[in-house]
């Protein structure tokens, strides 16, 4: 028979690193403040509140996006501001690489109030060789102990034999070495740090200004947003990020605590106090509280990366905004709806003001942002799609290598479902089948403690890292997978696989001949029997002596061959909208010829 399952994507988790001790034994310094994928997803970045920065490069000889140690330097030390009686903490708040130019890389690092460039490349260490000079001392004499002779002067019998002190090659190591550093341009915390699609600037902000810098200029930069006014008492709002526009340099935008996102032009005024558009939603009077303010302020904000849609996070909810509509989001996502009966209880304990941040996928398709109990949640960002998957960073995570599937949100909530893909009703909790994660919507089985603040999401794949207090894991996803059970009269015989791909991606478990390889063969030896096997195909896996296992992202159709009884199994692959790029959906049957 024929399983075709599961039918839907999952997602599973790869690896982590970092130490898994217990909670207690944690040190403040190794908990993770960001995570942040570069530009081509080959490498990956990590900082923590002890200012080290941490680089891990991918894993070439593994199948899966997997990540291995590259290098790891001290980006920031703890100082004082005397003239303000301040500490400044060595915490990295943030790390944004720069675009790859040559064989070393660039990335920007900062705490509270400095900001650095690093520049990382591989150093030779070389040695001098050996030369005509080189010491080889011999005892004096039977009578002198452990005396050394004084060395003999080499004598030269012809020009061939000398031999000059050079310099040869001994061991290649990853060295960081800091190129600039920009400083004392801001009077208060930064908080976000974004380079520019130029590759020539960046912009900084902290809670009231943004300044816009030259990477290769230290001691200037320029301010283009300046929010603070005359009298402090009249402040109201604070700028809570910021960031540049994927491919328009002239554009950027910032969020406020007020839960608004302007978006300014550079080439209007060299000062951007005036925005050219405001992406603000109409507060609903009727559910104003003391609480209101503080779960209206951004957290975090993100462009799509076609600079089409804009993302953004508050205490409650995950927005997606079209930049053409500037009044209402095309969709809202309920994160903490179920939080809300409990705002006193997260004021008190200081959780309401934690900042979660928020990604798109590489393709824009998906979304993904933190919650408590180190679950982290992804969803389409189609407003017509309803579903989610949630998933879990901890320890039980670790070592079973459980997986998350998409679930339908519960239709029937309190405040039901809105037009336009606007969700205001708290999300279902999920059950565990299956190793499904189940989201614990439980008021008091809420751990504030354990929450994943901070992620990233490979730019070209389905790979995601997550920090989960002092660990940094990596999930990958995992496609559908076809399932063929061989009848019991076939157990015994010698069967040939073959797997047709139709398009030029060959299924996962094959590997591809050439680059446009149009056939592999899918299995190999069936309880100790070999298969025929021709020169242009290539062996996958059986899982069992009955049971054949394909996994792929393109359509194919495959025959199994026995001397007995001829089968012949097609499918069809659709791709899906509501899931993530690369996922796909298998439907088929299969008829005995």
């Amino acid at each position: 028979m024929v399983e075709v399952g599961p039918r839907t994507p999952t997602w599973k988790f790869t690896q982590c690193f970092g130490d898994k001790g217990d909670v207690e034994d944690i040190t403040e310094a190794d908990i993770i403040s960001t995570v942040e994928f570069d530009h081509t997803g080959n490498y990956l970045a990590s900082g923590d509140k002890g200012g080290r920065v941490v680089l891990f490069e991918r894993n070439e000889t593994k199948k899966t996006c997997e990540y291995k140690f590259h290098t790891e330097f001290q980006s920031h030390e703890p100082e004082f501001d005397y003239l303000k009686s301040l500490e400044i903490e060595e915490k990295i708040n943030k790390i944004k690489w720069c675009k790859r130019q040559n064989a070393s890389h660039y990335l920007l690092s900062t705490n509270d109030k400095t900001i650095k460039l690093w520049k990382v490349f591989e150093k030779s260490l070389k040695v001098v060789a050996e030369n005509n000079l080189s010491l080889d001392p011999t005892p004096a004499g039977p009578g002198a102990g452990t005396a050394l002779a004084a060395p003999r002067l080499p004598r030269f019998k012809d020009a061939s034999q000398l031999r000059l002190p050079r310099l040869t090659h001994h061991d290649t190591v990853v060295a960081a070495v800091p190129r600039r550093t920009y400083a004392n341009a801001h009077a208060y915390h930064i908080n976000s740090i974004s380079v520019n699609s130029d590759g020539e600037t960046f912009i900084s902000s902290d809670d009231l200004r943004i300044n816009l810098w030259n990477l290769n200029i230290q001691d200037q930069s320029f301010n283009i947003v300046d929010i603070k006014p005359a009298n402090m008492e009249e402040l109201t709002e604070v700028i809570t990020a910021a960031e540049f526009h994927p491919q328009s340099c002239n554009w950027f935008m910032y969020a406020s605590s007020k839960g608004t996102i302007k978006l300014a032009d550079m080439r209007e005024s060299a000062l951007c106090d005036q925005h050219a558009k405001q992406f603000e939603q109409e507060e609903d009077l009727s559910s104003r509280s003391f609480f209101s303010e503080i779960i209206s302020s951004i957290s975090d904000v993100r462009f799509s990366h076609d600079g089409r849609y804009i993302l953004s996070r508050d205490y409650l909810t995950v927005k997606i905004w079209d930049v053409n509509m500037e009044r209402t989001p095309i969709k809202t996502i309920p994160i903490h709806e179920y939080l809300r009966p409990r705002l006193c209880d997260t004021y008190d304990n200081d959780s309401i003001f934690d900042k979660f941040e928020v990604v798109f996928s590489g393709d824009g398709s998906h979304v993904m942002t933190g919650s408590y109990n180190n679950n982290f949640m992804i969803y389409p960002s189609d407003p017509e799609l309803e579903t989610e998957i949630v998933l879990q960073a901890d320890k039980s995570a670790f070592k079973p290598k459980k997986v998350g599937v998409p679930n339908p949100i519960n239709a029937n909530s309190a405040n039901g479902t809105k037009k336009g893909g606007s969700r205001a009703g708290s999300p279902a909790a999920m059950t565990t089948q299956g190793g499904r994660m189940r989201k614990d919507t439980e008021s008091n089985q809420i751990d504030f403690n354990k929450k994943i603040l901070h992620m990233s999401w490979h730019p070209f794949e389905n790979s995601i890292a997550i920090a989960a207090t002092n660990n940094v894991s990596i999930w990958n996803f995992r496609p559908p997978s076809v399932r063929v059970r061989l009848p019991k009269e076939m157990a015994s015989e010698a069967l040939e696989y073959m797997v047709q791909a139709d398009t030029d991606v060959a299924p996962l478990s094959c590997q591809e001949t050439s680059p446009r390889a149009s056939s592999v063969s899918s299995a190999e030896a069936v309880d100790g029997l070999s298969p025929e096997r021709s020169p242009e195909l290539q062996p996958a896996r059986v899982l069992s002596m009955r049971k054949l296992v394909l996994m792929g992202d393109c359509s194919f159709s495959f025959s199994l061959h026995s001397r007995r009884l001829p089968i012949e199994i097609e499918n069809e692959i659709d791709k899906k909208h509501d899931m993530p790029s690369g996922a796909w959906v298998v439907t088929g049957g299969y008829r005995t010829l």
